[in-house]
């Protein structure tokens, strides 16, 4: 089957608390928008058939934040309630919200601000290639996210409890992840804390200089 015959739900984590940042992150302001909004724009840009927005704290702050996108025909917002329980909780909220639909779903996390479409795409086309259940962005030597699965692992994804995400799963089935090297421009950073913004804000105004992300 052609790789462009099968489509990828994403699913996107932006439920957390923010303890480190002392403040939602997710609202953080990124170059004329907030941080889960660059995500998301990144996100819709890409070619993921369908778009899962997983919150929890102050979710209706956000969601209302989020302005004109929350109409995109492709994007669902999802409430996550259990959010406290950790990541696993919203990683399984959103599996259950493309079950059904979808065979294959990309994991990303809101707080990577410069995971752009380009990423997303050559990380689909890689793991659809390769047919292999499970898909990562390579690291030196290791697995990274963004992350996608395919649908024989959605149960396994849905027991998962804790703080831990996939991680279980990747080290679990090691030797049936396709690892897509991004190229010598990736940047995986997350933003934890106020120090990391500082840092994400400062590379930013370089790269655009260079050129804008997109």
């Amino acid at each position: 089957m052609n790789t462009y015959d099968q489509k990828v739900a994403g699913i996107v984590l932006a439920a957390g608390a923010s303890t480190r940042m002392g403040t939602a992150k997710q609202l953080l302001p990124v170059a004329g928008m907030t941080l889960v909004e660059r995500a998301l724009t990144a996100a819709l840009g890409s070619r993921l058939d369908r778009l899962v927005l997983v919150l929890g704290h102050q979710a209706r702050e956000i969601e209302t934040a989020l302005g004109p996108i929350v109409r995109e025909p492709k994007l669902t917002i999802v409430h996550n309630r259990d959010y406290k329980r950790g990541i696993s909780s919203s990683l399984v909220a959103g599996v259950r919200e493309i079950a059904h639909s979808h065979d294959h779903a990309m994991i990303l996390l809101a707080d990577m601000p410069f995971i752009d479409r380009h990423v997303i795409d050559l990380l689909i086309e890689g793991y659809l290639k390769a047919e292999l259940p499970i898909g990562a962005v390579k690291v030196g030597k290791h697995a990274a996210h963004p992350v996608v699965f395919r649908r024989d692992l959605y149960e396994e994804l849905k027991s998962l409890a804790g703080d831990v995400g996939a991680r279980a799963l990747l080290k679990k089935y090691r030797d049936r992840v396709c690892l897509v090297t991004p190229g010598a421009n990736y940047d995986g950073r997350d933003i934890d804390d106020r120090e990391d913004y500082r840092s994400f804000q400062i590379d930013l105004k370089e790269r655009n200089k260079a050129c804008p992300i997109s």
